[in-house]
């Protein structure tokens, strides 16, 4: 279905904006299972999912006892010429600790765990009252917005991509074992596409709303 920008009689409230096209349309309320189409460019703007919020709140969770896996536990394991050596995600992070090479290494630490282990956290504090037939918690709307600023640096995604990549080329110089953090960060990657498909922002924003007035 699509939202038609006619709604609402000209008023100002309750406005959404297409994030491709920046149509305007006014909020309507959308049925569970079906999705509100911009009206110019047919981008998705709302898919509202039943219980969402509280899939969302158990796989955030999931997510961060996944995220705390994959940085203590051995992530690869090398074996070559009788050598044999384990390395983790901290180890790969402290790589880069010498001299001018810190910074890397600050930046590696932060995209790869600290902001998507942040993100997981404040969608658990955010969702989670809610979720539970409670009020929104304090701030929780401004908690909300800085962890959508910060979905694009957060790339756990791309992390593992690279790793991928990585091991493809050094298969044919040495024995590489994957340890468990490495299935661990896998299945974070997996288990964050799924919290995405069952997201939906505009309906969350509008929860807050209600909810906050109720």
């Amino acid at each position: 279905m699509f939202i038609d920008p006619g709604e609402g009689g000209g008023k100002i409230d309750g406005l959404i904006a297409c994030p491709v096209c920046d149509a305007l349309h006014h909020s309507a309320d959308i049925p569970v299972g079906a999705r509100a189409r911009c009206h110019r460019c047919h981008t998705l703007l709302m898919a509202p999912h039943e219980g969402a919020l509280t899939r969302i709140v158990v796989l955030a969770v999931t997510a961060v006892i996944l995220m705390v896996a994959a940085v203590f536990f051995p992530f690869l394991e090398l074996q070559v010429g009788g050598l044999h050596q384990q390395g983790s995600v901290i180890d790969a992070v402290m790589a880069f600790s010498d001299g001018w090479m810190l910074p890397l290494s600050l930046a590696v630490g932060a995209l790869v765990v600290v902001l998507p282990l942040a993100r997981f956290l404040t969608i658990i504090y955010v969702l989670g009252p809610m979720a539970l037939g409670r009020p929104p918690a304090r701030h929780a709307a401004w908690a909300f917005r800085w962890s959508e600023k910060l979905r694009p640096w957060a790339m756990a995604e791309v992390f593992i991509v690279g790793v991928a990549v990585a091991l493809v080329k050094v298969a044919g110089l040495a024995k590489v074992t994957p340890g468990f953090a490495f299935w661990a960060f896998a299945a974070l990657v997996l288990i964050t596409i799924l919290k995405d498909t069952f997201m939906c922002r505009l309906t969350i924003w509008k929860t807050l709303e209600e909810r906050r007035r109720s």
